[in-house]
């Protein structure tokens, strides 16, 4: 292991990239909207929506502002959060890792360029689209150099079983959704969820920390791959009531699920996330625990259709994940509205 240099601190970054004063009104106001629809006093839905990854910043500010107009549309209906996800977690740790690690895909790692370039990126977005953004939090000590930025946390399948990001999402004060792992044991999730909403001390970076719990952590189901490496939904009326049972024997704050539209739901083809929202507001209509308990969805979405290798260089089209091109995006968006 070769220490190549020491990186800044998230104060230092901070205090060299503040965010105004106008954009701290603006997250404020978002982070109080969708809380209300965690807790139940909203009866909107959240779109948890955008590139699998993000690699190159004007595309993704070109959705950012087509998304904010679309928004415009739906706000009486639906709140989008933006995905601006900026470390990409690899299952065999080869591949392209993230913005964090490489701001030019094309060129080597540098995470010193990395942090400073996802700060701006999240920056940009929320100070000049006025979008809440979301992000996976694959490293829990980086979690703070975007802490005043993202409105939304996602822990994912491969790491919802880490304890550091258990008790780092206890600290939070916006939702974290929690997924399944990849194998489907759902009291893993429940269990994360459980440790997320208690108060904690634990060592975090240089310091010891106290946490008061986090009421807003939920489960995000994203469906599982089998012991023959199958993909399987769990999006499905049953696993829904099924969750439903779990969040009342857990004795949980507000009891709320995410349904991940495409990885294993959809078995990687994202052409399939409308259907499956689609499915998910008819198990609602049918249910009224279920349509309580449901409180939005999580849908890659890019410019353009499907996925290209690094260097191929369509605009706007993902470089990790297949995503949902814009016009079946903006009509996806406008369906869930009218059946909202």
């Amino acid at each position: 292991m070769q220490f190549v240099h020491t990186l800044p601190t998230p104060e230092e970054v901070k205090q060299k990239y503040p965010i105004s004063p106008v954009a701290a009104a603006c997250k404020a106001a978002h982070d109080a909207e969708i809380a209300k629809v965690f807790s139940g006093a909203s009866e909107k839905k959240l779109l948890i929506i955008g590139p699998c990854s993000v690699d190159s910043e004007p595309p993704v500010l070109e959705y950012a502002a087509r998304l904010a107009r679309l928004q415009e549309r739906v706000a009486d209906k639906l709140l989008l959060v933006m995905r601006v996800y900026t470390n990409k977690p690899r299952t065999t740790g080869d591949g392209y890792k993230g913005m964090l690690h490489q701001p030019d895909p094309t060129k080597k790692p540098d995470l010193y360029s990395g942090l400073l370039a996802i700060r701006e990126l999240h920056t940009r977005i929320l100070t000049d689209m006025g979008l809440p953004t979301a992000d996976e939090m694959l490293y829990p000590s980086n979690y703070q150099y975007l802490s005043d930025l993202l409105s939304y946390v996602a822990v994912g399948a491969r790491s919802v079983e880490n304890q550091e990001h258990r008790l780092v999402s206890s600290g939070m004060d916006v939702p974290v959704g929690m997924k399944n792992p990849t194998g489907g044991d759902l009291s893993v999730m429940m269990n994360s969820i459980t440790a997320a909403q208690h108060p904690h001390v634990f060592q975090y970076r240089t310091f010891e920390v106290n946490t008061t719990g986090n009421p807003l952590a939920h489960a995000i189901l994203r469906g599982y791959v089998d012991r023959h490496g199958q993909s399987l939904p769990n999006y499905h009326y049953e696993d829904l009531s099924h969750l439903a049972e779990l969040y009342a024997k857990a004795g949980l704050a507000n009891p709320a699920l995410i349904v991940d539209c495409n990885h294993a739901n959809s078995g990687k083809k994202y052409d399939q996330q409308p259907r499956i929202a689609k499915e998910v507001l008819h198990a609602c209509r049918h249910n009224g625990e279920i349509s309580h308990l449901v409180k939005g969805f999580m849908i890659e979405s890019y410019l353009e259709d499907g996925c290209q290798k690094i260097g191929e260089g369509v605009f706007g089209k993902s470089i990790t994940d297949p995503c949902l091109g814009w016009e079946k995006t903006e009509a996806l968006v406008f369906d869930l509205a009218t059946l909202l």
